[in-house]
């Protein structure tokens, strides 16, 4: 079973390895992610009006305004990173499925001993393992930055246990299901235009709980972020199930011919 899984990974890898653009496009937008982040935490603070910001991260009531609103932006980059995974995945698990339907290499795969399963785990970990790498990488990048522009006194109120629940419970489940999502939507689509189309799926929540802190309706605690996070594996048992029924054997050589 490991083998056959570890095969898969060797064969999706050598894939990537071969794509250049879509390399490029795997490092791009997380430093795109990450220098629009520390963009909005130095300009935003600089046309703030005195008395004008209402809302405020908890634990900073010491800090100046400026300081209270820069925290602010900071901790939504925990956010910011689970696009990542999702866009990445949006990429490399469509096409890495649509590519072997064009080709016609996925129908000699099938005929080996691979189960339907194990081929699904190791497109999924295959994308998702260098995508959750590249999002902690970055997460790293934005730290240092931080640091580095002066602002390592407000790395306290950022870099908190909500931080690093997000960062490595929350960030692999939307990998993951972003890349099932992908799957998925490429053993239904003819091209890789209309198998994004499912995969994208995954960005409209992540923006709809930025948009939730943000206006500060919920604040994320590290109690919800758990719950969340638990929420999100359940739903990728069950996405890799569906997976599974989608991408059946009998079916896909006799459908994508």
């Amino acid at each position: 079973m490991i083998r056959r899984i570890g095969n898969v990974l060797a064969k999706e890898w050598i894939g990537m390895a071969s794509s250049p653009s879509s390399l490029l496009f795997g490092l791009v937008i997380p430093l795109l992610l990450v220098g629009q982040a520390i963009f909005l935490s130095w300009i935003l603070p600089r046309f703030l009006a005195p008395g004008a910001i209402g809302l405020q991260a908890p634990g900073v009531e010491g800090l100046s305004e400026a300081d209270r609103f820069r925290v602010l932006i900071l901790s939504q980059f925990r956010f910011f990173v689970l696009l990542i995974p999702a866009m990445v995945a949006n990429v490399f698990a469509t096409l890495s499925v649509v590519e072997e339907k064009i080709t016609r290499t996925l129908e000699p795969l099938l005929a080996t001993p691979v189960r339907t399963w194990e081929l699904l785990v190791g497109k999924t970990l295959s994308g998702g393992i260098p995508a959750v790498l590249v999002a902690w990488a970055s997460a790293g990048l934005f730290v240092v930055l931080v640091s580095v522009l002066g602002w390592g006194a407000l790395l306290s109120h950022v870099v908190s246990l909500s931080w690093y629940l997000s960062l490595f419970l929350l960030t692999p489940a939307v990998s993951i299901m972003s890349f099932v999502l992908g799957v998925v939507g490429s053993s239904r689509a003819s091209d890789a235009k209309s198998a994004q189309n499912l995969a994208v799926i995954v960005v409209f929540p992540i923006f709809a709980l930025i948009a939730i802190q943000v206006t500060g309706l919920v604040w994320f605690t590290p109690l919800l972020t758990g719950v969340v996070a638990v929420g999100l594996a359940v739903c990728d048992v069950l996405l890799l199930a569906l997976a599974g029924r989608l991408f059946a054997r009998e079916s896909i050589v006799t459908r994508w011919r």
